[in-house]
C-alpha cells in the first residue's frame, strides 16, 4: 500500500506541474476537441473527448434512474441510493467487504476520487484518477465494487434516514422551502417532476427496495458512459469495461429503454395561492410548465431569458424591480429542462408591505417582454456575454465532461458544442421574440405569494 501512495504521490505531483505548464492553452482550444462516440460490446454508450494535457481522467457514467423513476411509493429512492453508494460493500473474489471508513481510505490511498448523485432524470457515478496505469486499474476496480455490488447495511441506513428526516423537517420552517414546495405541486401534482421527499416517504423505503431498485435500474447495457481526459479509445475502452463488470447483466428486451414518461399537462387558466407564514421576507414565485432540453427553441430561450431575468444586474426584472424601485435585492427568471418539460419560473424575495407591488410589477415587465421581445441593443450585449463566456464552461477537464455529459444525457449532436457560438451569434430579435411567445405564457401562471401582509 505504501508502494501505490508513493506511485500516486509522484503522479499528483506531475499533474500539477501540468496544471501550470497548461495556463498558456487558449480557452478556444477547448471548444473543438473533437468528441468519439460508439457502442460498447456491454450495449454501454460512450462518448470521449481525448485531452493530454494533463495525466489526468475523469469519468460520468449515468443511468435512467433519476427521481422521476422512484415511484410514488418510494419517493426519495434514488437519493437514497445515491447517499448509500459510499457505506460499504460486499466481500468479493478474496476480497474483504468494505465498510464506509475502509472505503475512504481507499480512495484516498489512491489518490482518486468517487461519488454517486441522483438527479431529476438521471442517476450517476463519477470517478476522477489519474492515468497512470497500475492506480487507475485499481480506482477502476474499487469503483467498479462500489458501482456493482454495494451493501445497504441497514443499521447505517437507519441511522442516515433519521438524519435527512431532521434535514427536511428544519427546512420545513424556512419559507423559500414551503414557497418552492407550493409551487411544485401546483405545478406538477402527482406527476413524477413533482416528487417531493418527505420523512413519510423515507420511512418506506428499505435495504431491499434499495437492492431491488439497483438490480432493476443500474444495468451495464443501459449506462451513458462520458470520458474526458488522456485515454485514447482503446484505453477507454479498457476503462469502460472495467468499471461496468460488475454491474446486472442483461441482455435483449432487458436492455430495451425505459418507456418514456408523459409530460405534466399545461395550465389553462392563472392561479394565485397566497400562504401565510412569519418571515422577514415575503417570498413570490411565478412559474408554468416549460420545456424539454430538446425543443429546438431551446437555444432562443436561454438567450431570452439571460436578457429577462437570468442575466444578473443587467436583465429587465432587475432594472425595474430592483434599480428603479428598490422593491428587491435580486429578482432572477430561469428554465430547467430535461428529459420532460422543466419549469420555467421567477423567484424574488421583498419586504412584506411591498410584495403586491414587486408582484405587479414582475407580471407587467413580464408580459411586456413577451409581446415586444428584446432591443437590438440588448441581444447584441447578451450575446457578447454568453458567447465570450462560453470558453469558461471548458477551461477544465471537469467543466468539458460536464459539458459531454449532458450532451450524452439528451442525445444532442456531436458537433453541438463547437457549433454554440455560432448559433447562439445568427440568433434575431424575431427569433428570440417568437420562441418567448410560444413557451412563456404570462396569463396562465401558478403564482406564490407567502408571507406578504394581508
Amino acid at each position: 500500500m505504501n508502494a501505490i501512495k508513493k506511485r500516486a504521490s509522484r503522479a499528483c505531483l506531475a499533474w500539477l506541474g501540468a496544471i501550470f505548464c497548461s495556463q498558456w492553452i487558449t480557452t478556444a482550444a477547448w471548444a473543438v476537441l473533437p468528441i468519439e462516440h460508439w457502442q460498447a460490446p456491454s450495449g454501454a454508450q460512450v462518448w470521449l473527448v481525448h485531452s493530454p494535457g494533463i495525466p489526468m481522467v475523469d469519468v460520468h457514467v449515468a443511468f435512467d434512474a433519476g427521481r422521476r423513476r422512484d415511484g410514488p411509493e418510494h419517493i426519495g429512492l434514488a437519493q437514497a441510493a445515491a447517499l448509500m453508494s459510499s457505506k460499504g460493500v460486499q466481500a468479493s473474489e478474496g476480497a474483504p467487504a468494505l465498510d464506509e471508513n475502509a472505503l475512504g481510505e481507499a480512495w484516498a490511498d489512491l489518490g482518486a476520487s468517487f461519488g454517486a448523485e441522483a438527479g431529476r432524470d438521471s442517476f450517476s457515478y463519477s470517478l476522477r484518477s489519474l492515468t497512470q496505469p497500475e492506480l487507475l486499474a485499481r480506482a477502476a476496480d474499487l469503483a467498479a465494487r462500489q458501482m456493482g455490488q454495494p451493501s445497504w447495511p441497514a443499521d447505517v441506513w437507519s441511522n442516515e434516514r433519521e438524519r435527512w428526516a431532521a434535514s427536511l423537517r428544519e427546512a420545513d420552517t424556512r419559507p423559500a422551502t414551503v414557497a418552492n414546495k407550493a409551487l411544485v405541486q401546483a405545478l406538477y401534482g402527482d406527476h413524477p417532476y413533482g416528487y417531493q421527499v418527505t420523512p413519510a416517504s423515507l420511512a418506506r423505503i428499505q435495504p431491499g427496495d434499495l437492492q431491488a431498485w439497483h438490480q432493476r435500474l443500474v444495468l451495464a447495457c443501459r449506462a451513458k458512459v462520458s470520458i474526458v481526459g488522456a485515454l485514447d479509445r482503446g484505453q477507454a475502452q479498457a476503462l469502460v469495461d472495467r468499471l461496468l463488470a460488475r454491474l446486472p447483466k442483461r441482455s435483449g428486451a432487458d436492455c430495451a429503454p425505459l418507456p418514456p414518461l408523459a409530460d405534466a399537462p399545461d395550465l389553462t387558466a392563472a392561479q394565485q395561492l397566497d400562504l401565510s407564514f412569519a418571515s422577514a421576507q415575503a417570498q413570490v414565485l411565478l412559474g408554468h410548465v416549460g420545456i424539454t432540453r430538446k425543443d429546438p427553441d431551446y437555444l432562443a430561450l436561454l438567450v431570452g431569458n439571460h436578457m429577462l431575468g437570468g442575466g444578473g444586474f443587467t436583465s429587465r426584472l432587475t432594472e425595474e424591480v430592483r434599480e428603479k424601485r428598490g422593491l428587491t435585492y435580486g429578482v432572477y427568471s430561469y428554465f430547467s429542462p430535461g428529459l420532460n418539460r422543466g419549469a420555467f419560473a421567477i423567484s424574488l424575495q421583498t419586504r412584506p408591505d411591498q410584495a403586491a407591488q414587486a408582484l405587479q410589477v414582475t407580471r407587467d415587465t413580464l408580459a411586456r417582454y413577451v409581446a415586444e421581445g428584446p432591443s437590438e441593443q440588448e441581444l447584441r450585449a447578451a450575446k457578447d456575454f454568453l458567447i465570450g463566456s462560453f470558453a469558461l464552461r471548458l477551461d477544465s477537464n471537469r467543466k468539458l465532461l460536464g459539458q459531454v455529459a449532458e450532451l450524452a444525457w439528451f442525445d444532442l449532436p456531436l458537433n453541438e458544442l463547437e457549433d454554440w457560438t455560432a448559433r447562439v451569434q445568427a440568433l434575431t430579435v424575431e427569433q428570440v421574440r417568437s420562441a418567448l411567445q410560444r413557451h412563456v405564457h404570462p396569463e396562465r401562471m401558478v403564482t406564490v405569494v407567502l408571507g406578504a401582509q394581508p
